[in-house]
Formats: structure tokens, C-alpha cells, sequence
């Protein structure tokens, strides 16, 4: 079975090599000590502080393989700013909700990248997935978990 792919942009990369990096040079270092002032604190069979550490050191370990893995199945979004004539991963589209009666803007990015909060919507999200491959001025039917929601595309940049 093939891995799954993760679209980032350079910067996305970016972020996550730095994030890795903190957990493979500091954050684990710092588990390790943890896991040595815990086990000094004797019997382990009844040592919270020891659990907890090793809860600990799994969470990173799990983080710096996920890290890991998004970087080695990377496809970098190339930003072809020339052509903005269909949505795709690493453009700006703005929309206008019909329901809301007013217009939304976001980039579609990789999972990795998603936040909403900044305008980054996820390529799997289920706007996405329904704006992917149209044009300026194609109505669009988005089902999403709160309900169907009917959008035009007014730019794509």
C-alpha cells in the first residue's frame, strides 16, 4: 500500500524540519533527564512521575515519526502564479456562500499546513474537495457535516 502523500509549501517544510529538530535535540534530551530524577524516586511499580515520563518520551517518539513520515512522502506545492484560471492546491479562492449571503477567502493547503483560523483550509476538507479543478464563476454544492451549503468561486489567485 502506498503512503499517503502530504502537499506543504516551502514553508510548511520548513516548519515542520524545525519542529523536528526541537524534538530530536532538545525535547528528548529533556524526557531522558526526566525518566533518570524519576526513577531515582525508587520503586517503579508505584512511580507517577516515572509514567508519566515514559507517557512522555512515547508522545515525542510518536510526533518525530509522524514528523518523519510527512517529510519523506512530501510533495511540494509549486505556486504557479500564472495560472489562476482553476482551483488547486496552493491557490486563494475567494467564494460567496449563497445561505450567508456574504464571501469567504482561503487557501487551499496541505493537511499539515491547515488552520482555518488564518484562512489555510486543508486539501481533504470537504470545501475543498468540492472547489478542486473549477473556475471563476462555477456554483458549487458543498456537502459538509453541518449540511449542504451551495457557493460560487468570484477569484481564484
Amino acid at each position: 500500500m502506498a503512503e499517503k502523500q502530504h502537499y506543504m509549501t516551502l514553508d510548511g517544510k520548513a516548519k515542520i524540519e524545525n519542529e523536528l529538530n526541537e524534538l530530536k535535540t532538545v525535547r528528548r534530551k529533556e524526557v531522558v533527564e526526566n525518566i533518570k530524577i524519576a526513577r531515582d524516586f525508587g520503586d517503579l511499580s508505584e512511580n507517577a512521575e516515572y509514567d508519566a515520563a515514559k507517557e512522555e518520551q512515547a508522545m515525542v517518539e510518536g510526533r518525530i515519526a509522524q514528523l518523519e513520515e510527512m517529510l519523506r512522502n512530501a510533495v511540494i506545492i509549486q505556486d504557479d502564479v500564472a495560472d489562476n484560471s482553476m482551483v488547486a492546491i496552493g491557490k486563494t479562492v475567494t467564494f460567496f456562500i449563497q445561505e450567508d449571503n456574504e464571501d469567504e477567502t482561503y487557501t487551499i493547503v496541505g493537511g499539515a499546513e491547515a488552520d482555518p483560523f488564518t484562512g489555510k483550509i486543508s486539501n481533504e476538507s470537504p470545501i475543498a474537495k468540492a472547489l478542486l479543478g473549477r473556475t471563476v464563476g462555477d456554483v458549487v454544492n458543498v456537502q459538509t457535516p453541518g449540511g449542504d451549503m451551495v457557493v460560487e468561486i468570484k477569484e481564484i489567485k
